[in-house]
């Protein structure tokens, strides 16, 4: 069943709005940062990593956000070209703002932490006057990451897009993103977080970040609450995520699924998220079955936990294939595979 319709006339399948950064990832693995001496630089940031995901799976996407006007703004533009991406509504910065620099440390299969710099941050610099219309009329889906949303004037460029996503028929994906470090109170989260959520088509957050969202709604934070009230407003598809348990996916005619990881040997506990929500985002574009989506996502996820970067880790196609086959070889036919709740 389909559960959300595209105008296949469009010629961008997903615009994104939000976080571009760059990561830096140790290669002394085990280390604490304090240790660590060599890293390894990445493009990072949610939307900018799904963005390349959905670029290796096929998809053509094009970006609304603000780099810094440097050497590493540039990196970032070029690598966007090399993948495909569109950057002609990627703006530099005028008053010296900076892209976010993630530390990350590896200090064990299970245990990994991050450490931002975000003072004077480009992302959080994006403005209304950035959101062109008639660009975002080409696109099938807006994706805005709930990052951008914490700050101005970068929410209200948010909050103007997805108004025009609404108007010019462009189905609004969400993913929660949740970064405590540009959030002043829990209030505006639930605030802001709420004002996309309610025009959003499909939602996608952890069960920690749907919390964050139903503070003030009263809801009793359970996955079924939280999917009956946002599917009572718009949504027609709510992925809510468990870590290692696995992740469920709710839709509007009351049906649910889940599914558990991949078996992998991990080597860090970040970034499969991103990669989770590339290749369900994959089929829910092509039309699978949300039972589908949930194998595509959660394969996506255990591959990109067992390497060492995100972006430039994201699978193709025929290797998110070929990672299913030999895990269902390896493991059985019920590895990885989604179950209707």
């Amino acid at each position: 069943m389909e559960y959300i319709s595209f105008n296949q006339e469009r010629p961008l399948d997903l615009i994104l709005l939000g976080r571009i950064a760059i990561d830096l990832n140790p290669l002394d693995y085990y280390k604490t940062l304090a240790e660590s001496t060599t890293f390894k630089k990445y493009v990072g940031g949610s939307p900018a990593n799904i963005a390349v995901g959905l670029s290796r799976l096929g998809k053509k996407c094009g970006f609304f956000a603000r780099i810094s006007d440097d050497r590493f703004g540039e990196y970032v533009t070029d690598y966007f070209r090399k993948e495909g991406i569109d950057v002609s509504h990627i703006k530099r910065c005028e008053h010296g703002e900076s892209l976010g620099l993630t530390f990350t440390e590896i200090l064990s299969p299970d245990e990994s932490n991050i450490l931002m710099y975000r003072n004077g941050i480009a992302d959080l610099s994006l403005s209304p006057e950035d959101i062109n219309e008639g660009y975002l009329s080409q696109a099938k889906a807006l994706l805005i990451s709930g990052t951008a949303l914490a700050a101005s004037p970068s929410r209200e460029a948010a909050l103007k897009a997805a108004a025009l996503a609404v108007k010019h028929g462009v189905r609004l994906i969400f993913d929660i993103d949740y970064r405590s470090y540009s959030w002043k109170n829990r209030d505006e989260i639930a605030l802001y977080y709420s004002l996309i959520a309610e025009k959003s088509d499909v939602i996608l957050g952890s069960r920690e970040e749907y919390d964050l969202t139903e503070q003030l709604l009263g809801l009793d934070g359970s996955d079924r609450a939280s999917a009956a009230y946002w599917c009572s407003k718009k949504a027609s598809v709510i992925v809510i995520k468990h870590g290692k348990e696995g992740s469920s996916a709710y839709t509007a005619d009351g049906n649910a699924y889940s599914v558990r990881p991949f078996p992998v040997k991990a080597l860090k506990g970040f970034g499969g998220g991103d990669g989770y929500a590339s290749s369900f985002l994959y089929g829910i574009f092509n039309g699978l079955t949300i039972a589908e989506c949930l194998e595509l996502g959660s394969a996506s996820a255990s591959m990109l936990v067992a390497s060492h970067g995100c972006s430039a880790d994201m699978p193709s196609v025929d290797s998110l294939k070929a990672f299913i086959e030999k895990e269902k070889a390896e493991y059985g036919e019920m590895a990885g595979k989604a179950e209707q709740l």
